[in-house]
């Protein structure tokens, strides 16, 4: 069984990834980037689901130590600019987060310290921190099942927030004089945000997504009204902007989709270029959810153009379609078209044409 690299090197590798992006460095996009969480541990400990962000981690003490000394010494190498920011719960208690269960303010200091690109320009670094300081949206859950409110024992509640105590209904936690603003309408929701003292992101469980998907808004009820009402004042503005804003993304798309295209056939030279062409536009299409529109694609990562590429040929030229309709169970597919996949990948490594 091969051994993992050494963990000062994999926390250079991860920050210097997020630091790429998005000019700034957290222990907690390092600690994704490793592998050590899942953004899906991140929610559940921002929402109060857990105590310490450390219940998710694979490895503790000295280990964990280190890898905060690890970054430390690779960001102060770097020229880069700490700050501390401030990180809340979710929750309604709006509490204060723990990062270990060991009472080490120290330890909570390093895991609350970001760092900045000196690049980055003096205004920029000051939304930066005003922006990862910001407390996190609360948030309210349309539930899939009955529920019972940990409070009052009501069990008629359409609405529900999570506390330390259980579910608990909108009248317990102050929140049932709230009006719900269906998602649609970015401009709507936007300013009906801003004008509310009071609000709340609705979501709901998707079974077949496995997560929790954006619904609406819970906002204040005359501020839903002041957000109609500019909304109303400025359609014909917003119409034209949208437009502009459309014809821009088009030219955007297109211009990913050919640098896209072109490290396919640097990666894969055999591939015909109508096909690398082909499978640009169908991995980056916007609002699609592929692998072009994540971060590591719109970066143009090796290895998730590989993934775009594979998805290609597992389903242009393999029999994996039939196989699924067939009956046969997704792994079984995968392992009987492997195979053939691994011809086409031979045959597009080399120059074929």
């Amino acid at each position: 069984m091969s051994q993992r690299p050494p963990l000062k090197p994999r926390v250079a590798a991860a920050a210097e990834k997020a630091l790429a992006r998005q000019k700034f460095v957290t222990p907690i996009d390092v600690c994704l980037n490793i592998g050590w969480l899942q953004p899906s541990n991140v929610d559940d400990w921002r929402h109060g689901r857990v105590e310490d962000l450390d219940y998710f981690l694979p490895a503790h003490d000295d280990r964990s130590a280190a890898f905060l000394v690890h970054l430390r010494d690779w960001a102060a190498a770097q020229g880069l600019k700490p700050f501390e920011a401030d990180y809340v719960s979710a929750a309604r208690s709006r509490r204060s987060l723990r990062f270990s269960s060991l009472d080490d303010p120290e330890l909570e200091q390093a895991w609350r310290t970001h760092w900045i690109s000196p690049d980055l320009p003096d205004k920029q670094a000051e939304r930066v921190i005003e922006r990862q300081s910001k407390p996190p949206d609360l948030v309210v859950i349309q539930p899939s099942k009955d529920f019972t409110c940990a409070e009052c024992g009501d069990s008629s509640g359409a609405l529900l927030t999570m506390d330390d105590a259980g579910p608990l209904c909108m009248s317990c936690v102050d929140m049932d004089h709230l009006v719900f603003l269906p998602a649609g309408d970015a401009a709507l929701t936007r300013r009906a945000k801003k004008a509310s003292r009071l609000s709340a992101v609705v979501v709901r469980w998707s079974r077949s997504r496995k997560r929790y998907e954006r619904q609406g808004l819970l906002v204040e009820e005359p501020a839903l009204d002041q957000a109609e009402q500019e909304c109303l004042a400025d359609s014909d503005a917003r119409l034209r902007r949208r437009e502009r804003d459309a014809a821009r993304r088009a030219d955007e798309d297109v211009e990913f989709e050919g640098r896209f295209a072109a490290e396919i056939g640097r990666l894969y030279p055999g591939c015909p270029t109508d096909r690398a062409e082909a499978i640009a536009r169908h991995a980056g299409l916007r609002g699609s959810g592929r692998v072009g529109r994540s971060a590591d694609g719109r970066a143009l990562d090796e290895r998730a153009i590989a993934l775009a590429v594979v998805a290609s040929i597992r389903h242009e030229d393999t029999d994996y379609d039939e196989l699924l309709m067939s009956g046969t169970a997704r792994a079984d597919a995968r392992t009987q078209i492997k195979p053939a996949i691994d011809r086409v990948l031979a045959a597009w490594s080399a120059d074929a044409r």
